[in-house]
């Protein structure tokens, strides 16, 4: 009955209530009720804000940004600033530069501006074969081999004691052993066929594993036409290498420096035949700026064929790909160089 008489009493108007807290009888009957509204309002001191102590003028942004939203509105490009704000630009923090993007100290072009181009001898048809000679010079291969980067040669080496786990010391050599056979066989052939030598081409042909090559590479076969060169050296006398091309042939049109590798494993990408590009535009530039080839090439073909006979990978590179991977064979021979 008490509680119903204080709530019409607080519904009138405000002299009423005003007049409430002036009669003796509200003071001594609700003086617990209207002393504890007053302190639990009023008794608690104001909790300071951290934020003013932070140098407002400084990070006066920063500030703003935190203390103006009651839910988080960072964005990727509002934490950038912040931390602009508060640790400098980074500049100091730039990842390296990739090899890829430097300049050779040495440049020399691709195709050799003051090669002179003789006219067709009547022999043109025969492919040319010329030895590899013996000097001091590096093999591409060689200077590939002993400019692998890091990762290459963590890959490799992992993939070396995974066989050997699993063959053996003497099982992964035999392995190896006639991976370099098949290869040779698969090369021979593919000679022979060149050369129209169609009796020995049947006889190799007769070997499974050449056998599952040359099916492999059969719809490649198909689209080279005049062959100029098979298993020929070069030597690029300027830049101190030399290496043996295994064909200069047309491939659909276009004179190309054709290499041939074999895999076990599916290469569907140019990038799968990890330094067969360089090694490809190596070869250009050799055969370029070799003496003995009366042409010149801009474009490249790495040829992957599989054993099982699963029809072969062809990897067409056009001149503007061969100067890309030349300048990155460049590069590596220039490390090679460093390091000799």
């Amino acid at each position: 009955l008490v509680r119903m008489q204080f709530l019409q009493i607080l519904s009138r108007n405000l002299g009423s209530l005003e007049m409430l807290f002036q009669i003796p009888f509200c003071q001594k009957q609700f003086p617990y009720m209207c002393l504890s509204t007053s302190a639990c309002v009023y008794s608690k001191k104001r909790k300071g804000n951290s934020y003013e102590q932070v140098d407002q003028e400084k990070y006066k942004n920063l500030v703003h940004s935190v203390t103006s939203y009651k839910t988080s509105a960072q964005t990727p490009e509002t934490i950038l600033e912040e931390d602009n704000l508060l640790y400098g630009p980074p500049s100091k923090h730039r990842p390296p530069i990739k090899a890829g993007t430097k300049t050779p100290k040495n440049w020399v072009p691709l195709i050799n501006p003051s090669k002179r181009i003789l006219p067709v001898s009547s022999d043109s048809n025969v492919p040319m074969k010329i030895g590899l000679q013996r000097t001091r010079m590096p093999s591409v291969t060689r200077i590939l081999q002993q400019t692998l980067s890091p990762q290459q040669v963590f890959y490799l080496e992992r993939w070396k004691q995974k066989m050997i786990e699993e063959l053996g010391k003497e099982g992964f050599e035999e392995y190896t052993k006639n991976l370099f056979l098949q290869g040779e066989l698969f090369h021979s052939a593919l000679e022979s066929i060149f050369l129209s030598e169609e009796r020995a081409a049947k006889e190799q042909g007769e070997d499974d594993v050449v056998a599952g090559y040359l099916s492999s590479v059969k719809h490649v076969l198909e689209d080279i036409s005049e062959v100029k060169a098979l298993e020929s050296g070069v030597q690029h006398k300027t830049l101190q290498y030399l290496g043996l091309v295994d064909c200069v042939a047309k491939y659909r049109g276009r004179l190309c420096v054709i290499d041939w590798k074999t895999s076990e494993k599916p290469k569907p990408f140019l990038q799968n035949t990890y330094d067969n590009p360089l090694q490809v535009a190596a070869y250009i530039g050799a055969i370029n700026h070799d003496a003995n080839y009366n042409f010149q090439v801009r474009c490249g073909l790495v040829v992957v064929a599989y054993k099982n006979g699963s029809p072969a990978h062809p990897h067409f590179m056009d001149p503007d790909l061969c100067l890309q991977y030349w300048n990155k064979w460049l590069l590596r021979l220039e490390e090679y160089m460093d390091k000799n």
